[in-house]
């Protein structure tokens, strides 16, 4: 059994999934993603502009799961292949975001190293395919 994260949760979340979508802060300017009710920057500013995130980024730390180690929902993955590379992306708007890396290069993955966000599909649950973003190198 995975960690649930029922329907209406997963379509409130839409938007930072399937989009990219962040909020910038009308008091610090920083950009929050996902978006917070709060910033957690500067924990003050409650008034935020609606922004798209390029998607463009650099690995900032990166590790490999395996089989064990691997999330609820991403256990089946664990089966079928082994381990998988993840990655806390900077991305270049700011905000530090964890995510599956797709097709590393055969030298490897390297802090600094240019990324990309694709759309891809997540895992299953409910009968329903769950999509979001990975990240491939540029």
């Amino acid at each position: 059994m995975g960690a649930h994260i029922s329907i209406p949760m997963y379509q409130r979340a839409v938007p930072q999934r399937y989009r990219l979508a962040g909020q910038k802060c009308k008091s610090c300017g920083k950009v929050n993603f996902p978006p917070k009710a709060v910033c957690k920057y500067c924990q003050s500013g409650a008034e935020f502009e609606n922004i798209q995130l390029s998607g463009r980024g650099t690995v900032y730390s990166h590790t490999v799961i395996a089989g064990g180690g691997a999330p609820p929902e991403f256990s089946e993955e664990a089966r079928c292949k082994g381990s998988y590379p993840v990655a806390v992306v900077e991305l270049e708007e700011g905000p530090r975001i964890i995510a599956q890396l797709i097709n590393p290069p055969e030298e490897g993955i390297t802090v600094g190293m240019k990324v990309e966000a694709v759309f891809r599909r997540i895992y299953q649950e409910e009968g329903v395919v769950r999509y979001g973003f990975k990240f491939r190198p540029v």
